[in-house]
């Protein structure tokens, strides 16, 4: 069962879990793949309720929103096992099918293809109306240092392979998986 909620009565309980970090969900075809992030932003563009998340471009998560533009937010409400964030972080779906390892439990969307995780109840569909590679010519030298090591020592920010692409989900639904 599931209660329907306004996502924004919950934005602050959202963006706290979001520190800690939550998964993100994307399905393609039968292939279920969650991922750890601690970055993104909940607000409102062209009038709709966004969720922004930010996917490195090796990410495997990518690939299947290239093919799928759909996504779940996942978040905790309640008690978690802090070592499904740190697995999901650190584990790639390339590799390992990270649902089954972890025993987690599906339930199917209300709106779209990609299911939500009922360890992580509360839930936000999101369809992709918007997406862009960061520019790393405008990311200000100590933030590339710092989140980009490897890359920001180069001479040229055209060799940076590993940015982040933004993808804008339109919350589509919301609601706390019972």
């Amino acid at each position: 069962m599931k209660k329907k909620i306004d996502v924004f009565d919950y934005s602050s309980h959202i963006l706290k879990e979001l520190q800690k970090g939550v998964l993100v969900t994307t399905k393609v075809d039968d292939r279920v793949n969650t991922m750890s992030i601690s970055w993104g932003t909940l607000g409102i563009q062209w009038n709709r309720p966004i969720f922004t998340i930010f996917v490195r471009e090796g990410r495997f998560t990518k690939d299947l929103l290239e093919k799928n533009p759909e996504f779940t937010i996942n978040i905790p409400y309640g008690e978690i096992d802090e070592e499904i964030i740190e697995f999901c972080g650190t584990k790639s779906g390339r590799e390992i099918d990270k649902v089954k390892e972890l025993n987690l439990s599906i339930e199917e969307s209300d709106l779209i293809s990609v299911p939500g995780i009922k360890e992580f109840p509360l839930t936000l569909e999101c369809k992709v109306i918007y997406k862009q590679k960061q520019d790393v010519k405008e990311i200000p030298y100590n933030i590339m240092n710092e989140f980009y090591p490897e890359e920001g020592n180069k001479d040229s920010p055209s060799d940076i392979s590993d940015i982040h692409t933004a993808y804008y989900g339109e919350i589509v639904s919301g609601y706390i998986i019972e």
